[in-house]
């Protein structure tokens, strides 16, 4: 999920910092030629074309895949293991905004342990009144802070067990959540016996559900609605027996088992409905509509209801079928998000594993229905962003569609615990987001206007910055204290870390190692140890255990030149610390500082008067080194990481030293992109 408020706080942080930027590049870079930008990965797109050009000649232009498919998806799994399977029947009254439902959940015991206890989630009851979790937890600084004029609630009428002699085993009284008796969203059933391992049950469901006015990810607005989260829903169990279950919390995601749905929804006539799943069957019967949904492999099923959407189709090359559902006036933001998915589905494929389903539902929420944007379900994604944004230059709605569409293997097909460790579905899938814009629109995958280009990766780096020492990375969603830790914590820092070890490292490797992660974790619920070791194998022990202290321990770094000095060489043998290089008219040294707990190699760059450039390799282990100097003139300026490779590097001003401003402007203070990111340092607390 990627929020409205996110995206528009970080943009307008990365402009103020453009403009900043611009201002330091004047007083550090007089006279200094600039730096030829890198080689060119995509398409840059002007603010008056955005809309029309993020599409079929973005996507042609946009460099190849890092990893062609055919080599590797030969042995993708193929299917998920069916544990949690529904057929349902919705009957939605937009009217009332009320909705009946009915069907059967088919649940296996995958586990070792057999089971005398099933939990179930009724996240529809987060709803339900001011004592809930969710209502009770609100947290400034992220999505979610509406104020309800309508409650919801979900009402089970019957949850009878087949294979028990048909027994009704729903609580009776007030089902509540084990250990909070105001929430109703995780409910414990007990059974009248033991499921043993391996065997199967078939529940008979049936419910009544009343949506909310529209608030995080579901509800109504005017007659539109957007249903998640909507029927009884089976908490995932873990092969050791424990049981996988937690109420709605605001800042928590979802968590369950794969499994087969077939849904069928029954509308009034003139409403069209965005679902999970492929169409299979349609017709009209007494004034409703009815539609049946089919999918398999999957572990969840949301739909969006609406008497005034427009629609858009397309189909990939590969032959899946892509619909843009819009309200009217959204026409160009509708053709861009299909022109974008139709570049991400390509993309993301080939870095992480072909998609495997048929179809891919967008849509696109009205005004007002802002609540329900930004939203990822199997197979079907919610975005949002009005006209205005790419008409001047800002990638809001490029970013939001992009983002939901990496959901589809982070959220979708890897299929983490979100509630556990959120990050590796958003920081995953935000990493992902970042270089699909990159490789479309190169250094101005956020922004390009008022001349100026800013990268994505400098507002996760201002987000990271920000709750950098707030708290640990990998924790689960309730223990951050407020959203800006967990937008900095759980979005940002996992982009900054998997960005400097590409820097660092190697943007391929990198690339390959989350590659990895995604291809051999498909359908299978993995947990950190298996990033890290995806990390290990692909690019090294130490980029690994970087990446774990920057998750699990607050890692962090801050590179400084403290001190430099040259002087003439004389007759003289090289002092310790001096450069040694036989005929040098000088030789000094300069101390370079590495504070923080994370290890990373960096280059340092010694600039002689003569405009002469020495680069070594500091490898960072010691916390202070002397790096020596010999060269044919004196030694002017020091800069460290001259390519803003470690992008983690929390203070970039202090990276630079120089004995005369005017003498020298390093190349590394001559990119529009470092100044965007040192401005946003200084701008930040």
């Amino acid at each position: 999920m990627r929020t409205a408020l996110q995206a528009a706080i970080g943009l307008l942080l990365a402009l103020l910092a453009g403009r900043t930027g611009a201002s330091l590049l004047a007083a550090t870079a007089r006279g200094a030629p600039a730096q030829p930008p890198p080689a060119a990965r995509g398409g840059v797109v002007d603010a008056a074309g955005a809309a029309d050009a993020a599409g079929a000649a973005d996507a042609a232009r946009a460099t190849p895949s890092p990893v062609p498919p055919s080599t590797v998806d030969a042995e993708l799994a193929a299917h998920a293991d069916p544990i949690a399977s529904y057929t349902l029947r919705a009957s939605l009254d937009p009217a009332q905004h009320t909705m009946r439902g009915e069907g059967t959940l088919v649940w296996r015991n995958t586990s070792r342990e057999p089971q005398r206890e099933l939990f179930v989630h009724l996240y529809l009851n987060g709803f339900k009144n001011e004592r809930t979790v969710f209502l009770r937890s609100a947290i400034g600084g992220f999505r979610g802070n509406e104020i309800l004029y309508d409650y919801g609630h979900i009402q089970v009428k019957r949850f009878a067990v087949r294979e028990m002699d048909g027994a009704d085993v729903w609580p009776q009284g007030n089902p509540t959540t084990p250990g909070d008796p105001d929430d109703e969203t995780d409910i414990r059933v007990e059974l009248p016996r033991p499921v043993a391992p391996g065997d199967a049950i078939t529940i008979e469901l049936a419910w009544d559900a009343h949506l909310p006015s529209l608030a995080l990810r579901t509800g109504h607005h005017g007659s539109f609605h957007m249903v998640g989260q909507w029927f009884p829903k089976i908490a995932r169990l873990e092969p050791d027996g424990t049981w996988a279950h937690f109420p709605y919390h605001r800042l928590s995601e979802f968590y369950a088992d794969f499994g087969a749905y077939d849904v069928t929804v029954d509308v009034p006539e003139g409403f069209a409905v965005g679902a999970t799943g492929r169409l299979v069957e349609e017709r009209r019967q007494g004034g409703r509509a009815i539609r049946r949904f089919v999918q398999e492999d999957v572990h969840d099923f949301a739909f969006a209801a609406w008497d005034r959407f427009r629609e858009l189709r397309a189909t990939t090359d590969d032959g899946i079928a892509i619909r843009c559902l819009f309200p009217e006036g959204s026409e160009r933001e509708a053709a861009l998000e299909i022109d974008l998915a139709r570049f991400g589905l390509s993309h993301f494929g080939a870095a992480f594993g072909r998609y495997p389903y048929g179809t891919l539902t967008i849509v696109h929420p009205p005004e007002g229905a802002e609540e329900a944007g930004g939203m990822e379900y199997p197979t079907l994604i919610t975005t949002g962003g009005s006209w205005l944004w790419p008409a001047v230059g800002l990638r809001f709605v490029e970013a939001v569609t992009m983002h939901e569409l990496a959901h589809q293997w982070f959220y979708g097909l890897v299929a983490t615990n979100e509630h556990r460790y959120p990050f590796l579905d958003e920081g995953l899938t935000s990493y992902a987001e970042a270089e699909g814009l990159r490789a479309l629109y190169g250094d101005s995958s956020a922004a390009r206007l008022l001349g100026l280009e800013i990268d994505l990766r400098t507002q996760y780096r201002a987000d990271a910055l920000e709750s950098g020492h707030n708290g640990a990375v990998a924790q689960p969603a309730t223990g951050f204290m407020e959203g800006a830790d967990y937008a900095g914590l759980v979005y940002g820092k996992p982009v900054v870390l998997l960005e400097t070890l590409a820097g660092v490292y190697g943007e391929d490797l990198v690339r390959r190692a989350v590659g990895r992660y995604a291809r051999e974790n498909r359908f299978r619920h993995p947990g950190p140890e298996a990033l890290l070791d995806a990390v290990r194998r692909e690019v090294g022990d130490d980029a690994a255990e970087a990446l774990r202290a920057g998750l699990f321990e607050r890692g962090w770094v801050d590179y400084a030149v403290a001190t430099f000095h040259s002087w003439p060489a004389g007759g003289a043998g090289p002092a310790p610390g001096e450069g040694g290089h036989e005929g040098a008219a000088y030789r000094g040294h300069a101390v370079v500082r590495r504070r923080g707990s994370l290890v990373l190699p960096v280059d340092v760059a010694l600039h002689g008067e003569d405009g002469g450039v020495q680069r070594v390799r500091w490898q960072a282990h010691e916390s202070a080194a002397r790096i020596p100097y010999a060269g044919a003139s004196p030694l002017v300026a020091v800069v460290i990481d001259p390519d803003h490779r470690v992008l983690l590097d929390e203070d970039l001003a202090n990276n630079a030293r120089r004995a005369d401003r005017d003498l020298l402007a390093p190349s590394v203070l001559a990119r529009a992109s470092f100044a965007v990111g040192l401005a946003l340092t200084l701008l930040g607390p």
